[in-house]
């Protein structure tokens, strides 16, 4: 086989699963919506089951519910059935995943499921199997063929069931109202977790270590000012404190350029005037967006309620934090 031959084998896989996964929109009718609100209404636990390929897709999806704030884990049928099924209790929810809808050990267990009264929710390929005629919600997953050339392998089908578990976690995830700082509370020791836990106060150079300067200091006191704090700049502040520019390197090197030194400025004449703020309960990983998306600034002012000065965050502080 060529290599263009390999090529176009995996365009025409990706353009299967791709296919299926789009032909699942038709189908979110009220089923999709009556699953997601009763695993809303779950006080329990949401527990995942199935067996072999779809039983991978299973762990995947409990575990995206898990990280999503929606309490999950995946039950193994066959180990259900010989005492696992201690794991599932009242006020749970039981998502099966069954391409065939015929899968025997899930169908083993359903008995001890309809004693304890725990709802289920059926993604299948089939919704006039067995499984789905005793499931009391069913998601229909049907792809018109596997990406498999023999049309047997599971490829499509559990791609579909896969994109349907997001799906389902996507909807629970903002009916829950989940937020940066929620999901990072769940993901603290990963790259995602620390750019949502860290905000801008927590970098942020406050108190004495601000810079800041009276719109009328003098040229010797705006660069002996942002000497000592060592920022590269310094705030300019009206008399009643309120932020009203700041001085930079860059703006006091474009004096001496120009020849303006000599004059002996004031910080008003020196400055730039409305720089870049933001809030210091934001983001860090927000200000260093702001910090890309506003030319080469490397350093953002913290102001408060009423455009005071309390902080300044620079990009060193960003990058030491590695929120990149």
């Amino acid at each position: 086989m060529t290599d263009a031959e390999l090529r176009a084998l995996a365009r025409r896989v990706l353009e299967i699963e791709a296919d299926a996964i789009l032909a699942l929109i038709p189908k979110l009718d009220e089923r999709f919506a009556g699953a997601v609100r009763m695993i809303r209404a779950c006080t329990g636990r949401v527990i995942v089951t199935g067996m072999g390929k779809s039983g991978l897709i299973g762990r995947k999806i409990a575990a995206t519910l898990a990280s999503t704030g929606t309490p999950s884990y995946f039950l193994h049928p066959a180990e259900g059935v010989h005492g696992d099924l201690g794991m599932l209790a009242r006020g749970d929810v039981l998502v099966a995943l069954s391409n065939s809808g015929e899968t025997d050990e899930l169908l083993a267990i359903i008995p001890a499921v309809k004693r304890l009264g725990v709802p289920m929710v059926l993604l299948t390929g089939r919704a006039d199997s067995a499984l789905a005629r005793v499931c009391d919600v069913v998601i229909d997953v049907a792809v018109p063929q596997e990406a498999c050339p023999m049309n047997l392998a599971p490829t499509s089908s559990t791609t579909a069931a896969l994109a349907m578990g997001d799906a389902l976690a996507m909807a629970l995830l903002e009916l829950r109202g989940l937020r940066p700082e929620d999901y990072a509370e769940l993901h603290p020791r990963g790259a995602l977790g620390w750019r949502s836990l860290v905000r801008v106060s927590d970098l942020m150079h406050g108190g004495d270590a601000l810079p800041a300067v009276a719109e009328d200091a003098q040229l010797k006191d705006v660069v002996e000012e942002m000497t000592r704090k060592g920022l590269g700049m310094t705030t300019v502040v009206d008399r009643a404190g309120r932020l009203v520019g700041v001085v930079t390197d860059g703006d006091l090197r474009r004096l001496m350029v120009r020849g303006g030194a000599s004059a002996s400025p004031s910080a008003r004449d020196i400055g730039t005037r409305a720089p870049k703020t933001i809030a210091a309960d934001a983001m860090a990983a927000s200000a260093l967006e702001v910090m890309e998306h506003s030319g080469p600034i490397t350093s953002l002012v913290v102001v408060d309620y009423a455009e005071r000065p309390t902080g300044v965050i620079h990009l060193h502080d960003i990058l030491r934090a590695k929120i990149v």
